[in-house]
Protein backbone atom coordinates (compact mmCIF):
# COMPACT_ATOMS: atom_id res chain seq x y z
CA UNK A 1 0.00 0.00 0.00
CA UNK A 2 3.04 2.37 0.63
CA UNK A 3 4.09 2.00 -3.00
CA UNK A 4 0.61 2.94 -4.15
CA UNK A 5 0.55 6.03 -1.92
CA UNK A 6 3.96 7.07 -3.24
CA UNK A 7 2.71 6.91 -6.81
CA UNK A 8 -0.33 8.98 -5.88
CA UNK A 9 1.87 11.67 -4.29
CA UNK A 10 4.07 11.80 -7.38
CA UNK A 11 1.13 12.23 -9.75
CA UNK A 12 -0.52 14.78 -7.45
CA UNK A 13 2.68 16.88 -7.21
CA UNK A 14 3.10 16.82 -10.99
CA UNK A 15 -0.48 17.99 -11.58
CA UNK A 16 -0.19 20.78 -8.97
CA UNK A 17 3.06 21.98 -10.49
CA UNK A 18 1.65 22.03 -14.03
CA UNK A 19 -1.56 23.81 -13.03
CA UNK A 20 0.32 26.42 -10.98
CA UNK A 21 2.74 26.97 -13.84
CA UNK A 22 -0.15 27.43 -16.26
CA UNK A 23 -1.83 29.97 -13.99
CA UNK A 24 1.42 31.85 -13.41
CA UNK A 25 2.14 32.07 -17.12
CA UNK A 26 -1.38 33.28 -17.82
CA UNK A 27 -1.17 35.99 -15.13
CA UNK A 28 2.23 37.18 -16.38
CA UNK A 29 0.90 37.25 -19.94
CA UNK A 30 -2.11 39.36 -18.96
CA UNK A 31 0.07 41.78 -16.97
CA UNK A 32 2.55 42.17 -19.81
CA UNK A 33 -0.22 42.79 -22.39
CA UNK A 34 -1.93 45.43 -20.22
CA UNK A 35 1.06 47.14 -18.56
CA UNK A 36 3.64 47.04 -21.29
CA UNK A 37 1.76 46.75 -24.55
CA UNK A 38 -1.20 48.92 -23.43
CA UNK A 39 -3.68 46.64 -25.17
CA UNK A 40 -7.42 47.12 -24.51
CA UNK A 41 -8.64 45.03 -21.57
CA UNK A 42 -11.38 43.41 -23.65
CA UNK A 43 -8.84 42.15 -26.17
CA UNK A 44 -6.56 40.96 -23.40
CA UNK A 45 -9.39 39.03 -21.69
CA UNK A 46 -10.43 37.43 -24.96
CA UNK A 47 -6.86 36.45 -25.75
CA UNK A 48 -6.33 35.12 -22.23
CA UNK A 49 -9.44 32.90 -22.58
CA UNK A 50 -8.22 31.48 -25.90
CA UNK A 51 -4.77 30.80 -24.49
CA UNK A 52 -6.34 29.16 -21.39
CA UNK A 53 -8.42 26.79 -23.55
CA UNK A 54 -5.42 25.76 -25.63
CA UNK A 55 -3.18 25.27 -22.59
CA UNK A 56 -5.91 23.26 -20.77
CA UNK A 57 -6.16 20.87 -23.73
CA UNK A 58 -2.36 20.47 -23.93
CA UNK A 59 -2.00 20.00 -20.18
CA UNK A 60 -4.88 17.44 -20.06
CA UNK A 61 -3.29 15.31 -22.78
CA UNK A 62 0.13 15.50 -21.18
CA UNK A 63 -1.19 14.82 -17.66
CA UNK A 64 -3.23 11.83 -18.83
CA UNK A 65 -0.24 10.25 -20.55
CA UNK A 66 1.87 10.93 -17.47
CA UNK A 67 -0.66 9.53 -14.96
CA UNK A 68 -1.41 6.44 -17.08
CA UNK A 69 2.23 5.36 -17.34
CA UNK A 70 2.04 2.92 -14.37
CA UNK A 71 -1.24 1.38 -15.54
CA UNK A 72 0.09 1.01 -19.09
CA UNK A 73 3.18 -0.77 -17.79
CA UNK A 74 1.05 -3.20 -15.74
CA UNK A 75 -1.20 -3.79 -18.79
CA UNK A 76 1.86 -4.63 -20.91
CA UNK A 77 3.06 -7.08 -18.24
CA UNK A 78 -0.31 -8.88 -18.13
CA UNK A 79 -0.72 -8.99 -21.92
CA UNK A 80 2.85 -10.20 -22.31
CA UNK A 81 1.99 -13.25 -20.19
CA UNK A 82 -1.44 -13.87 -21.74
CA UNK A 83 -1.49 -17.03 -23.95
CA UNK A 84 -2.88 -15.26 -27.04
CA UNK A 85 -0.93 -11.97 -26.78
CA UNK A 86 2.70 -13.07 -26.76
CA UNK A 87 3.51 -10.38 -29.36
CA UNK A 88 3.13 -7.65 -26.67
CA UNK A 89 6.57 -6.72 -25.36
CA UNK A 90 7.32 -6.67 -21.65
CA UNK A 91 7.32 -3.16 -20.09
CA UNK A 92 10.60 -1.21 -19.70
CA UNK A 93 10.20 -0.10 -16.11
CA UNK A 94 13.40 2.00 -16.17
CA UNK A 95 11.72 4.47 -18.54
CA UNK A 96 8.91 5.22 -16.10
CA UNK A 97 8.90 8.74 -14.69
CA UNK A 98 6.19 8.10 -12.10
CA UNK A 99 5.12 5.00 -10.07
CA UNK A 100 8.29 3.06 -10.89
CA UNK A 101 8.45 1.39 -7.46
CA UNK A 102 4.75 0.48 -7.54
CA UNK A 103 4.95 -1.01 -11.04
CA UNK A 104 8.13 -2.90 -10.16
CA UNK A 105 6.45 -4.64 -7.22
CA UNK A 106 3.14 -5.34 -9.01
CA UNK A 107 4.78 -6.81 -12.11
CA UNK A 108 6.92 -8.97 -9.85
CA UNK A 109 3.73 -10.31 -8.25
CA UNK A 110 2.17 -10.90 -11.67
CA UNK A 111 5.20 -12.82 -12.89
CA UNK A 112 5.21 -14.87 -9.67
CA UNK A 113 1.48 -15.76 -10.01
CA UNK A 114 2.03 -16.74 -13.63
CA UNK A 115 4.94 -18.92 -12.60
CA UNK A 116 2.87 -20.67 -9.91
CA UNK A 117 0.00 -21.24 -12.36
CA UNK A 118 2.42 -22.70 -14.88
CA UNK A 119 3.91 -25.00 -12.26
CA UNK A 120 0.42 -26.07 -11.11
CA UNK A 121 -0.63 -26.84 -14.68
CA UNK A 122 2.58 -28.79 -15.13
CA UNK A 123 1.91 -30.79 -11.93
CA UNK A 124 -1.67 -31.54 -13.01
CA UNK A 125 -0.47 -32.65 -16.42
CA UNK A 126 2.14 -34.84 -14.80
CA UNK A 127 -0.46 -36.27 -12.41
CA UNK A 128 -2.82 -37.00 -15.28
CA UNK A 129 -0.02 -38.55 -17.28
CA UNK A 130 1.03 -40.53 -14.23
CA UNK A 131 -2.48 -41.93 -13.75
CA UNK A 132 -2.81 -42.71 -17.44
CA UNK A 133 0.54 -44.42 -17.35
CA UNK A 134 -0.48 -46.46 -14.33
CA UNK A 135 -0.66 -50.04 -15.52
CA UNK A 136 -3.42 -51.12 -13.15
CA UNK A 137 -5.75 -48.21 -13.90
CA UNK A 138 -5.24 -48.34 -17.65
CA UNK A 139 -5.58 -52.09 -17.98
CA UNK A 140 -8.32 -52.69 -15.43
CA UNK A 141 -11.06 -54.65 -17.22
CA UNK A 142 -13.74 -52.80 -15.20
CA UNK A 143 -14.97 -49.31 -16.09
CA UNK A 144 -13.16 -46.79 -13.84
CA UNK A 145 -13.98 -43.10 -13.31
CA UNK A 146 -11.95 -40.70 -11.16
CA UNK A 147 -13.58 -37.42 -10.05
CA UNK A 148 -12.32 -34.23 -8.48
CA UNK A 149 -14.04 -32.24 -5.73
CA UNK A 150 -16.58 -30.74 -8.17
CA UNK A 151 -17.51 -34.21 -9.56
CA UNK A 152 -15.67 -33.45 -12.78
CA UNK A 153 -14.13 -36.49 -14.47
CA UNK A 154 -10.33 -36.25 -14.39
CA UNK A 155 -9.63 -39.77 -15.61
CA UNK A 156 -11.40 -42.68 -17.28
CA UNK A 157 -9.84 -45.90 -18.48
CA UNK A 158 -10.32 -47.62 -21.81
CA UNK A 159 -12.85 -50.06 -20.31
CA UNK A 160 -15.11 -47.14 -19.30
CA UNK A 161 -15.07 -45.76 -22.82
CA UNK A 162 -15.84 -49.15 -24.33
CA UNK A 163 -18.65 -49.77 -21.83
CA UNK A 164 -20.40 -46.51 -22.67
CA UNK A 165 -19.54 -46.56 -26.36
CA UNK A 166 -17.59 -43.29 -26.10
CA UNK A 167 -14.02 -42.10 -26.40
CA UNK A 168 -12.46 -42.18 -22.93
CA UNK A 169 -10.51 -38.94 -23.42
CA UNK A 170 -13.64 -37.07 -24.53
CA UNK A 171 -15.24 -37.70 -21.13
CA UNK A 172 -12.40 -36.04 -19.21
CA UNK A 173 -13.34 -32.56 -18.03
CA UNK A 174 -17.08 -33.24 -18.06
CA UNK A 175 -19.36 -33.52 -15.06
CA UNK A 176 -19.96 -37.14 -14.08
CA UNK A 177 -23.75 -36.70 -14.07
CA UNK A 178 -23.72 -35.64 -17.71
CA UNK A 179 -21.88 -38.85 -18.61
CA UNK A 180 -23.42 -41.32 -16.14
CA UNK A 181 -27.16 -40.64 -15.86
CA UNK A 182 -27.47 -43.27 -13.14
CA UNK A 183 -30.78 -44.47 -11.74
CA UNK A 184 -30.86 -46.16 -8.35
CA UNK A 185 -33.48 -48.57 -6.94
CA UNK A 186 -33.90 -46.56 -3.74
CA UNK A 187 -33.52 -43.08 -2.27
CA UNK A 188 -29.96 -43.97 -1.17
CA UNK A 189 -28.32 -42.70 -4.36
CA UNK A 190 -24.67 -41.99 -5.15
CA UNK A 191 -25.24 -38.25 -4.87
CA UNK A 192 -26.89 -38.57 -1.44
CA UNK A 193 -24.01 -40.72 -0.18
CA UNK A 194 -21.36 -38.37 -1.61
CA UNK A 195 -22.87 -35.27 0.01
CA UNK A 196 -23.00 -37.07 3.36
CA UNK A 197 -19.41 -38.26 2.93
CA UNK A 198 -18.23 -34.73 2.12
CA UNK A 199 -19.92 -33.44 5.27
CA UNK A 200 -19.15 -36.19 7.76
CA UNK A 201 -16.14 -38.23 6.62
CA UNK A 202 -12.52 -38.01 5.57
CA UNK A 203 -12.74 -41.32 3.72
CA UNK A 204 -15.79 -43.37 2.88
CA UNK A 205 -16.91 -46.17 0.58
CA UNK A 206 -20.24 -47.57 -0.55
CA UNK A 207 -21.79 -50.13 -2.88
CA UNK A 208 -25.05 -50.20 -4.85
CA UNK A 209 -26.72 -53.09 -6.66
CA UNK A 210 -28.91 -52.99 -9.79
CA UNK A 211 -27.99 -49.48 -10.89
CA UNK A 212 -29.18 -48.70 -14.39
CA UNK A 213 -28.15 -46.25 -17.07
CA UNK A 214 -29.54 -45.52 -20.51
CA UNK A 215 -26.38 -45.26 -22.61
CA UNK A 216 -27.68 -44.10 -25.99
CA UNK A 217 -30.25 -44.83 -28.66
CA UNK A 218 -27.86 -47.21 -30.35
CA UNK A 219 -27.00 -49.29 -27.27
CA UNK A 220 -29.17 -51.11 -24.73
CA UNK A 221 -29.69 -50.04 -21.13
CA UNK A 222 -26.81 -51.01 -18.88
CA UNK A 223 -27.43 -52.70 -15.52
CA UNK A 224 -24.55 -52.86 -13.08
CA UNK A 225 -23.36 -52.79 -9.49
CA UNK A 226 -21.50 -49.66 -8.43
CA UNK A 227 -18.63 -49.29 -5.96
CA UNK A 228 -17.48 -45.82 -4.85
CA UNK A 229 -14.59 -44.58 -2.73
CA UNK A 230 -14.25 -41.04 -1.35
CA UNK A 231 -11.08 -39.40 -0.01
CA UNK A 232 -11.34 -35.78 1.16
CA UNK A 233 -8.42 -33.47 0.45
CA UNK A 234 -6.51 -35.92 -1.72
CA UNK A 235 -3.16 -34.31 -2.63
CA UNK A 236 -3.59 -35.39 -6.24
CA UNK A 237 -7.12 -33.93 -6.37
CA UNK A 238 -8.57 -37.41 -7.03
CA UNK A 239 -11.44 -37.15 -4.56
CA UNK A 240 -13.87 -39.88 -5.70
CA UNK A 241 -13.40 -43.13 -7.57
CA UNK A 242 -16.20 -45.13 -9.23
CA UNK A 243 -15.97 -48.73 -10.45
CA UNK A 244 -18.78 -50.35 -12.44
CA UNK A 245 -19.45 -54.10 -12.33
CA UNK A 246 -21.59 -54.98 -15.32
CA UNK A 247 -24.53 -57.37 -14.74
CA UNK A 248 -26.67 -56.36 -17.69
CA UNK A 249 -27.05 -59.93 -18.89
CA UNK A 250 -27.81 -61.55 -15.54
CA UNK A 251 -30.13 -58.79 -14.29
CA UNK A 252 -31.99 -58.76 -17.58
CA UNK A 253 -32.30 -62.53 -17.36
CA UNK A 254 -33.76 -62.12 -13.87
CA UNK A 255 -36.47 -59.90 -15.30
CA UNK A 256 -37.12 -62.34 -18.12
CA UNK A 257 -37.08 -65.24 -15.66
CA UNK A 258 -39.98 -63.72 -13.74
CA UNK A 259 -42.08 -63.74 -16.89
CA UNK A 260 -41.05 -67.30 -17.70
CA UNK A 261 -41.74 -68.49 -14.15
CA UNK A 262 -45.05 -66.67 -14.20
CA UNK A 263 -46.13 -68.76 -17.18
CA UNK A 264 -45.47 -71.93 -15.23
CA UNK A 265 -46.85 -70.61 -11.96
CA UNK A 266 -50.06 -69.57 -13.67
CA UNK A 267 -50.78 -73.23 -14.33
CA UNK A 268 -50.56 -73.91 -10.59
CA UNK A 269 -53.50 -71.70 -9.75
CA UNK A 270 -56.19 -74.20 -10.69
CA UNK A 271 -54.74 -77.25 -8.87
CA UNK A 272 -53.79 -75.03 -5.93
CA UNK A 273 -57.33 -73.69 -5.66
CA UNK A 274 -58.60 -77.27 -5.81
CA UNK A 275 -56.13 -78.34 -3.14
CA UNK A 276 -57.13 -75.52 -0.81
CA UNK A 277 -60.79 -76.39 -1.33
CA UNK A 278 -60.22 -80.02 -0.37
CA UNK A 279 -58.17 -79.02 2.68
CA UNK A 280 -60.88 -76.64 3.90
CA UNK A 281 -63.54 -79.31 3.28
CA UNK A 282 -61.57 -81.92 5.21
CA UNK A 283 -60.95 -79.42 7.99
CA UNK A 284 -64.66 -78.68 8.33
CA UNK A 285 -65.68 -82.35 8.15
CA UNK A 286 -63.11 -83.50 10.69
CA UNK A 287 -63.50 -80.59 13.08
CA UNK A 288 -63.25 -81.98 16.62
CA UNK A 289 -62.84 -85.57 15.39
CA UNK A 290 -59.05 -85.68 15.03
CA UNK A 291 -56.50 -86.21 17.75
CA UNK A 292 -54.21 -83.22 18.46
CA UNK A 293 -51.38 -84.55 16.30
CA UNK A 294 -53.54 -85.01 13.18
CA UNK A 295 -55.26 -81.68 13.84
CA UNK A 296 -51.81 -80.11 13.88
CA UNK A 297 -50.99 -81.74 10.56
CA UNK A 298 -54.22 -80.38 9.09
CA UNK A 299 -53.40 -76.85 10.35
CA UNK A 300 -49.93 -77.03 8.84
CA UNK A 301 -51.34 -78.22 5.51
CA UNK A 302 -53.78 -75.32 5.49
CA UNK A 303 -51.07 -72.78 6.39
CA UNK A 304 -48.73 -74.20 3.74
CA UNK A 305 -51.43 -73.98 1.09
CA UNK A 306 -51.99 -70.32 2.04
CA UNK A 307 -48.26 -69.66 1.81
CA UNK A 308 -48.06 -71.30 -1.59
CA UNK A 309 -51.01 -69.19 -2.76
CA UNK A 310 -49.22 -66.04 -1.60
CA UNK A 311 -46.09 -67.13 -3.49
CA UNK A 312 -48.07 -67.69 -6.68
CA UNK A 313 -49.81 -64.33 -6.34
CA UNK A 314 -46.48 -62.53 -5.82
CA UNK A 315 -44.93 -64.07 -8.92
CA UNK A 316 -47.94 -63.30 -11.08
CA UNK A 317 -48.29 -59.74 -9.81
CA UNK A 318 -44.60 -58.92 -10.31
CA UNK A 319 -44.91 -60.26 -13.86
CA UNK A 320 -47.96 -58.03 -14.36
CA UNK A 321 -46.03 -55.02 -13.08
CA UNK A 322 -43.16 -55.71 -15.48
CA UNK A 323 -45.54 -56.23 -18.38
CA UNK A 324 -47.71 -53.16 -17.71
CA UNK A 325 -50.68 -55.35 -16.84
CA UNK A 326 -51.25 -54.76 -13.13
CA UNK A 327 -54.12 -52.31 -12.75
CA UNK A 328 -55.84 -51.44 -9.50
CA UNK A 329 -59.36 -50.30 -8.75
CA UNK A 330 -59.49 -48.09 -5.67
CA UNK A 331 -62.80 -48.29 -3.84
CA UNK A 332 -63.89 -46.67 -0.63
CA UNK A 333 -62.93 -49.27 1.98
CA UNK A 334 -63.39 -49.67 5.71
CA UNK A 335 -59.73 -50.05 6.63
CA UNK A 336 -60.21 -51.73 10.04
CA UNK A 337 -62.30 -54.42 8.33
CA UNK A 338 -59.62 -54.94 5.66
CA UNK A 339 -56.95 -55.28 8.34
CA UNK A 340 -59.03 -57.65 10.44
CA UNK A 341 -59.69 -59.84 7.40
CA UNK A 342 -56.00 -59.96 6.51
CA UNK A 343 -54.99 -60.76 10.08
CA UNK A 344 -57.58 -63.54 10.27
CA UNK A 345 -56.16 -65.05 7.08
CA UNK A 346 -52.58 -64.92 8.42
CA UNK A 347 -53.34 -66.02 11.98
CA UNK A 348 -53.18 -69.73 11.13
CA UNK A 349 -49.75 -69.34 9.55
CA UNK A 350 -48.60 -67.48 12.67
CA UNK A 351 -50.08 -70.05 15.04
CA UNK A 352 -48.19 -72.85 13.32
CA UNK A 353 -45.01 -70.98 14.29
CA UNK A 354 -46.28 -70.32 17.80
CA UNK A 355 -46.72 -66.60 17.14
CA UNK A 356 -49.64 -64.38 18.11
CA UNK A 357 -50.88 -61.56 15.90
CA UNK A 358 -52.02 -58.50 17.89
CA UNK A 359 -54.13 -55.88 16.13
CA UNK A 360 -54.26 -52.28 17.44
CA UNK A 361 -56.57 -49.98 15.48
CA UNK A 362 -57.21 -46.39 16.52
CA UNK A 363 -60.83 -45.34 16.82
CA UNK A 364 -62.43 -43.19 14.17
CA UNK A 365 -60.21 -44.19 11.26
CA UNK A 366 -61.51 -42.66 8.02
CA UNK A 367 -62.29 -44.83 5.02
CA UNK A 368 -59.43 -45.22 2.55
CA UNK A 369 -59.20 -45.44 -1.22
CA UNK A 370 -57.81 -48.93 -1.76
CA UNK A 371 -57.84 -51.97 -3.99
CA UNK A 372 -58.84 -54.45 -1.29
CA UNK A 373 -57.25 -57.56 -2.78
CA UNK A 374 -53.95 -55.83 -3.57
CA UNK A 375 -53.71 -54.21 -0.13
CA UNK A 376 -54.42 -57.53 1.54
CA UNK A 377 -51.43 -58.90 -0.37
CA UNK A 378 -49.33 -56.05 1.00
CA UNK A 379 -50.39 -56.86 4.56
CA UNK A 380 -49.90 -60.59 3.95
CA UNK A 381 -46.35 -60.01 2.69
CA UNK A 382 -45.42 -57.77 5.62
CA UNK A 383 -46.85 -60.18 8.20
CA UNK A 384 -45.24 -63.14 6.43
CA UNK A 385 -41.87 -61.36 6.59
CA UNK A 386 -42.39 -60.63 10.28
CA UNK A 387 -43.17 -64.30 10.90
CA UNK A 388 -40.07 -65.46 9.01
CA UNK A 389 -37.74 -63.08 10.83
CA UNK A 390 -39.40 -63.12 14.25
CA UNK A 391 -36.66 -65.27 15.75
CA UNK A 392 -37.60 -66.21 19.30
CA UNK A 393 -40.22 -63.45 19.50
CA UNK A 394 -43.78 -64.73 19.95
CA UNK A 395 -45.84 -61.66 19.05
CA UNK A 396 -46.31 -59.47 15.99
CA UNK A 397 -48.20 -56.19 16.38
CA UNK A 398 -50.22 -54.65 13.57
CA UNK A 399 -51.19 -51.03 14.28
CA UNK A 400 -53.10 -48.40 12.34
CA UNK A 401 -53.88 -44.74 13.02
CA UNK A 402 -54.01 -41.32 11.37
CA UNK A 403 -50.58 -39.66 11.31
CA UNK A 404 -49.70 -35.97 11.60
CA UNK A 405 -50.08 -35.45 7.83
CA UNK A 406 -53.60 -36.86 7.84
CA UNK A 407 -52.69 -40.16 6.15
CA UNK A 408 -53.80 -43.53 7.45
CA UNK A 409 -50.55 -45.12 8.62
CA UNK A 410 -50.28 -48.86 9.22
CA UNK A 411 -47.32 -50.65 10.82
CA UNK A 412 -46.27 -54.27 11.22
CA UNK A 413 -43.84 -54.66 14.11
CA UNK A 414 -41.82 -57.66 15.24
CA UNK A 415 -39.16 -58.07 17.91
CA UNK A 416 -37.09 -60.51 15.90
CA UNK A 417 -33.63 -60.60 14.35
CA UNK A 418 -33.78 -57.10 12.86
CA UNK A 419 -32.06 -55.79 9.76
CA UNK A 420 -28.46 -54.55 9.47
CA UNK A 421 -28.34 -50.82 8.69
CA UNK A 422 -26.22 -51.27 5.57
CA UNK A 423 -28.86 -53.33 3.73
CA UNK A 424 -32.01 -51.38 4.67
CA UNK A 425 -31.65 -49.21 1.56
CA UNK A 426 -31.93 -52.29 -0.70
CA UNK A 427 -34.90 -54.02 0.92
CA UNK A 428 -37.49 -52.89 -1.62
CA UNK A 429 -35.33 -53.86 -4.60
CA UNK A 430 -36.49 -56.76 -6.73
CA UNK A 431 -34.82 -60.10 -5.87
CA UNK A 432 -32.84 -58.57 -3.01
CA UNK A 433 -32.24 -60.81 -0.01
CA UNK A 434 -29.72 -60.57 2.81
CA UNK A 435 -26.92 -62.99 1.97
CA UNK A 436 -26.35 -63.75 5.66
CA UNK A 437 -29.67 -65.48 6.23
CA UNK A 438 -30.96 -66.42 2.79
CA UNK A 439 -29.87 -70.02 3.35
CA UNK A 440 -31.80 -70.29 6.63
CA UNK A 441 -34.93 -68.32 5.69
CA UNK A 442 -36.81 -68.99 2.48
CA UNK A 443 -38.13 -66.35 0.12
CA UNK A 444 -37.99 -64.93 -3.40
CA UNK A 445 -36.96 -61.33 -2.77
CA UNK A 446 -40.15 -60.16 -4.49
CA UNK A 447 -42.56 -59.53 -1.61
CA UNK A 448 -41.27 -56.12 -0.49
CA UNK A 449 -40.69 -55.08 -4.09
CA UNK A 450 -44.35 -55.79 -4.81
CA UNK A 451 -45.46 -54.04 -1.60
CA UNK A 452 -43.71 -50.86 -2.73
CA UNK A 453 -45.28 -51.13 -6.19
CA UNK A 454 -48.79 -51.46 -4.81
CA UNK A 455 -48.48 -48.85 -2.04
CA UNK A 456 -46.91 -46.34 -4.44
CA UNK A 457 -49.70 -46.95 -6.97
CA UNK A 458 -52.17 -46.11 -4.17
CA UNK A 459 -50.42 -42.77 -3.67
CA UNK A 460 -48.80 -43.81 -0.38
CA UNK A 461 -45.29 -44.41 0.95
CA UNK A 462 -43.66 -47.43 2.55
CA UNK A 463 -40.56 -47.56 4.75
CA UNK A 464 -38.85 -49.59 7.46
CA UNK A 465 -37.23 -48.86 10.81
CA UNK A 466 -35.05 -51.60 12.19
CA UNK A 467 -32.21 -52.35 14.56
CA UNK A 468 -30.23 -55.54 14.31
CA UNK A 469 -31.17 -57.90 17.11
CA UNK A 470 -34.09 -55.69 18.20
CA UNK A 471 -36.69 -56.26 15.50
CA UNK A 472 -38.21 -54.31 12.62
CA UNK A 473 -41.22 -52.11 11.93
CA UNK A 474 -42.54 -51.84 8.38
CA UNK A 475 -44.95 -48.96 7.85
CA UNK A 476 -46.98 -47.64 4.95
CA UNK A 477 -49.53 -44.91 4.37
CA UNK A 478 -52.78 -44.68 2.43
CA UNK A 479 -54.84 -41.66 1.47
CA UNK A 480 -58.19 -41.20 3.16
CA UNK A 481 -60.86 -41.59 0.51
CA UNK A 482 -62.05 -38.04 1.08
CA UNK A 483 -58.65 -36.65 0.04
CA UNK A 484 -58.55 -38.34 -3.34
CA UNK A 485 -58.96 -35.85 -6.15
CA UNK A 486 -62.60 -35.43 -7.20
CA UNK A 487 -61.69 -35.12 -10.86
CA UNK A 488 -60.41 -38.73 -11.04
CA UNK A 489 -63.48 -40.23 -9.39
CA UNK A 490 -66.12 -41.94 -11.42
CA UNK A 491 -69.62 -40.57 -11.59
CA UNK A 492 -70.77 -42.93 -8.85
CA UNK A 493 -68.04 -41.53 -6.61
CA UNK A 494 -67.08 -45.04 -5.59
CA UNK A 495 -64.17 -46.12 -7.81
CA UNK A 496 -60.78 -44.73 -8.85
CA UNK A 497 -58.55 -46.39 -11.43
CA UNK A 498 -54.81 -46.64 -10.82
CA UNK A 499 -52.04 -48.56 -12.58
CA UNK A 500 -48.91 -49.92 -10.95
CA UNK A 501 -46.82 -50.09 -14.10
CA UNK A 502 -46.50 -46.31 -14.19
CA UNK A 503 -43.72 -46.16 -11.64
CA UNK A 504 -41.93 -49.16 -13.12
CA UNK A 505 -41.74 -48.26 -16.79
CA UNK A 506 -40.95 -44.60 -16.30
CA UNK A 507 -38.43 -45.58 -13.63
CA UNK A 508 -39.80 -43.22 -11.02
CA UNK A 509 -39.00 -45.99 -8.57
CA UNK A 510 -35.38 -45.33 -9.45
CA UNK A 511 -33.66 -42.26 -7.99
CA UNK A 512 -30.93 -40.19 -9.59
Amino acid sequence: MDYFEGAKIQIRAYLIFVILAENLLLIVGIWFAVAKLYLPLAYVALGAYAVSVIMTFIITVAATDFAMQPLQAIWRAVMHLAPNHNNVAAPDINKLVVGRTLVTNLTAQIYQIASVAEQTASVVDKQSSSLKANFIASNMPLPLFVLDASQTIVYTNAAAGAYLGRNADDMIGQNVYSILNMLFPSEATFNVWLQQAKTNSVTSSSFWERVRIDVSDNQPTRLFDLAAYYNKGNSLHYETMLILFDHTKSYSQDDQAVSLIALGVHELRTPLALLRGYIETFDEETQGKLDPELAGFMAKMKATAQQLTAFVNNILNVARVDNDQLSLKLHEENWPMVLQSAVDMMSLRAEVRGITLKLNIAEGLPTVGADRISMQEVIDNLIDNAIKYSGSSKQITISSSVNAEGFVETSVQDDGVGIPANIVQNLFTKFYRDHRNRAQIGGTGLGLFLCKAIVTAHGGNIWVKSKEGKGSTFSFTLLPYSRLADEVKNSDNKEIARVAHGWIKNHSLYRR
